[in-house]
């Protein structure tokens, strides 16, 4: 029986990565107007360390880290979304719906802990998660279960018992490789590859239909 649900960010709970990512591409063209902009879509989900090695091989030209970690953060000094205006609307009232039905509802994200909550304060949901989690705490971030594994201990749940929802490839990956059940919101724009999701859904109220089939089995 599925006692917890864990929720991914960027994707998931605020339409952020088409801004992110064309952010970047935007200040990438100033330096290397050669970068092709569908080549970027492997970083949505990544981690820091994998996006350097995808920009490395999209300007064509190895980064140290060093480097990379200054055009890092002035790719990012100017990018203020607005996220409130990017909140999935339902997902005030699926938070709040979730914990009415009994639910421990977790956060687990490969964002920086301060940007998750700057999102999270500004659209008033701190308040909302029993637990809170990123990805920058681990050694590793998603793809690895670590961060999946951590929050179910934290939450006193077995992998089985938890159901993710995510978006990306490397957020599925994690989720499955956790062993724990997965849904994942359906978004084309970025070719990501839902082949573990164990559930594909459109919206986030869907949720509540996928705990209600997995509970009632």
């Amino acid at each position: 029986m599925i006692k917890a649900v864990i929720f991914d960010m960027d994707g998931v709970l605020i339409d952020s990565e088409i801004i992110y990512l064309n952010h970047m591409y935007e200040k990438l063209k100033l330096k290397y107007p050669q970068i092709n902009r569908e080549a970027l879509f492997a970083v949505v989900g990544s981690t820091t360390k994998r996006t350097m090695e995808i920009v490395s091989d999209v300007i064509g030209e190895d980064v140290d880290s060093h480097t990379f970690q200054e055009l890092y953060a002035g790719l990012w000094a100017d990018c203020r979304p607005d996220y409130p205006s990017i909140l999935r609307k339902e997902v005030p009232e699926i938070l709040k719906e979730l914990h009415r039905r009994g639910y421990q509802v977790a956060l687990a994200s490969s964002t920086s802990r301060a940007g998750i909550e700057d999102v999270l304060t500004s659209c008033g949901l701190k308040d909302d998660f029993d637990y809170i989690v990123s990805g920058e705490e681990f050694k590793e971030s998603k793809p690895n279960p670590e961060i999946y594994l951590h929050t179910a201990d934290t939450l006193k749940r077995e992998p089985k018992e938890c159901l993710v929802v995510e978006d990306s490839t490397y957020g599925i990956m994690a989720g499955h490789g956790a062993g724990m059940t997965v849904a994942s919101i359906i978004d084309d724009r970025f070719g990501f590859d839902r082949s573990l999701a164990d559930y594909s859904i459109n919206g986030l109220w869907e949720v509540l239909d996928v705990l209600e089939e997995l509970n009632s089995r």
